[in-house]
């Protein structure tokens, strides 16, 4: 090694020096760059998320997706930066970025679907955070907690947390049940042919009258729905607040049986009438022939 350097002019000594006290200088600079990089875009990260949570005419739907963009937006520039002060032509890295990009999108295809439909769903809205959805061909239900660019956290009436893929959100229909300020109830009752139909019918709107959940507007109403196994089915139909709705359903469910009662309409019990006729043919011709019976049986159930 010492030979080796004795044959080494000056000059080129002086040269190796200085090439690698420059590349060592640009290394340092790029690696503060992309340190600095990152440390500005947490900042500017926890800064927006903190404005944008504070922000009552800023949509929760909107506040993770914002952050993310603007957080990846800093550390691509940091990224470029840091390529550019090691002396890398950053359009031929573009250009290649862009190639190696339209390989990974072809292989990624259910991922980018992911993003497509995270992005419809961000500019339609057909649901924000906080909303209560059942979606993905009625095999999805829960609150939305959360919108993503390739997912959506929700939580299930039973507290678990589940991650559904955008796409299984866009790609079927999604409903909705607390998007309207309103909701209809459709509670039904039971009541004994027997029994004075209209008299339960007035009953039933009196209670839904008196309860204070209730909306005026649309009235409430009572009606027989069916006839079945000897008894009718009334149907008692309200409105709501959808805020008010889990609550007037409850109540109401709990005082219609009193409320029948004190109305003089007992608890039906159904009643069947089941007519089993036997007509069976003589098995040889020496044989009588059996005369046919009918037998008629009542079933109570």
């Amino acid at each position: 090694m010492e030979n080796f350097l004795s044959h080494l002019h000056p000059e080129r000594l002086n040269f190796l020096w200085d090439a690698s006290s420059r590349l060592a200088i640009s290394l340092c600079a790029a690696l503060l760059i992309l340190c600095l990089g990152w440390w500005i875009s947490k900042r500017i990260g926890h800064w927006l998320n903190r404005l944008m949570g504070g922000q009552t005419r800023v949509d929760a739907t909107l506040t993770p997706i914002l952050c993310d963009i603007a957080v990846w937006g800093i550390r691509i520039l940091a990224i470029v930066g840091a390529l550019s002060r090691v002396g890398i032509e950053t359009a031929s890295i573009i250009a290649v970025l862009g190639a190696a990009g339209l390989a990974i999108g072809l292989a990624l295809q259910g991922t980018l679907q992911n993003i497509a439909a995270g992005i419809m769903l961000l500019a339609l809205r057909p649901f924000r955070v906080g909303d209560y959805i059942d979606g993905g061909g009625g095999e999805v239900a829960g609150t939305v907690e959360e919108v993503s660019l390739f997912m959506t956290r929700l939580t299930k009436p039973d507290g678990i947390c589940e991650y559904v893929p955008n796409s299984a959100l866009w790609s079927h229909s999604v409903r909705n049940y607390t998007r309207n300020p309103t909701r209809r109830l459709d509670l039904e009752t039971e009541v004994s042919l027997q029994d004075d139909i209209p008299r339960a019918l007035e009953a039933l709107k009196t209670l839904a009258a008196n309860e204070p959940m209730v909306l005026a507007d649309p009235p409430p109403l009572a009606m027989v729905m069916r006839f079945d196994d000897s008894v009718a089915v009334l149907n008692l139909r309200v409105w709501a607040r959808t805020e008010h709705f889990w609550d007037m359903r409850w109540t109401l469910a709990q005082q219609v049986r009193a409320t029948l009662a004190e109305a003089r309409c007992a608890v039906p019990m159904r009643i069947r009438e089941l007519h089993i006729v036997q007509d069976a043919a003589p098995k040889t011709e020496g044989e009588p022939a059996r005369q046919g019976r009918k037998t008629a049986q009542t079933l109570a159930g």
